[in-house]
């Protein structure tokens, strides 16, 4: 069998991204397969993700790595650069070469250029009127990013924050700020969990959120629920190494 396309896989990726907002989902989960998709999926070498909490408060949701998390703390910290022009207008924003934005930008331009980013491409978490974020795709290369890839980010962004607001609308509460707030505390949570493991397990970060997002997977447990069980101390980090050793010894056994 010939492998799929790329436009087949990207079908793939807005079927998972319906079946889990049908189905019910973890909002942190979900943003991280969205940034994941996009690297896997796009010409972006990393991909972060900001959310509103509907007050206009921004909070980094969602990054592919440590490098690009740091950079969108950055920005919110700072009220400047490509994702807070992206979110404040609600229209993405296209900068070719970093380094030509370093008076506009002097913080957040030397910063991307020390973790090898050149260019960065921001799109709006947007429905109509209402701009909930911003996904940001990172390139290690100046230039413009594709046409094709620009539609495929907003197509995939506009699908999930259909899903975030359309959850947010039937919930009990009715208040679609404060529930937005909770899907931002609950990333306070899960970054808690990660360096729970990453002490525990003598690993970055970056490590040890895939070891939580491997264990979360395999218990088919929603990844912001495993993490409250760590914080809450109702499990422990060993059962997430352990599960992490057995599972590299299956992989050494099949090599």
């Amino acid at each position: 069998m010939s492998n799929p396309t790329r436009e087949q896989r990207l079908g793939e990726a807005f079927v998972t991204l319906a079946d889990t907002l049908v189905a019910g989902y973890d909002l942190v989960e979900l943003m991280h397969y969205l940034v994941d998709v996009c690297v896997e999926l796009l010409d972006a070498e990393a991909a972060g993700l900001v959310l509103s909490d509907g007050l206009g408060r921004l909070d980094v949701l969602a990054s592919t790595s440590e490098q690009v998390q740091l950079l969108e703390i950055l920005q919110i910290r700072t009220g400047r650069g490509p994702c807070l022009e992206c979110f404040k207008t609600g229209r993405p924003t296209s900068i070719p070469d970093i380094a030509l934005e370093a008076d506009r930008w002097p913080q957040f331009a030397p910063l991307a250029a020390e973790q090898g980013y050149r260019s960065v491409h921001a799109v709006p978490m947007r429905l109509r009127t209402a701009t909930i974020g911003a996904l940001n795709l990172f390139r290690s290369q100046p230039g413009e990013l594709a046409e094709a890839d620009r539609r495929a980010a907003q197509a995939l962004a506009d699908v999930a924050t259909i899903g975030i607001l359309q959850q947010r609308a039937t919930q009990d509460s009715g208040d679609v700020n404060e529930n937005l707030e909770r899907a931002l505390n609950s990333r306070v949570v899960v970054e808690q969990a990660k360096g729970i493991v990453a002490q525990l397990g003598s690993m970055d970060m970056d490590a040890a959120f895939s070891a939580l997002r491997g264990y979360s997977r395999q218990q088919d447990l929603p990844l912001t629920a495993l993490a409250q069980q760590l914080v809450h101390h109702e499990r422990t980090a060993d059962d997430i190494m352990t599960v992490r050793y057995r599972g590299a010894q299956s992989y050494d056994r099949r090599i």
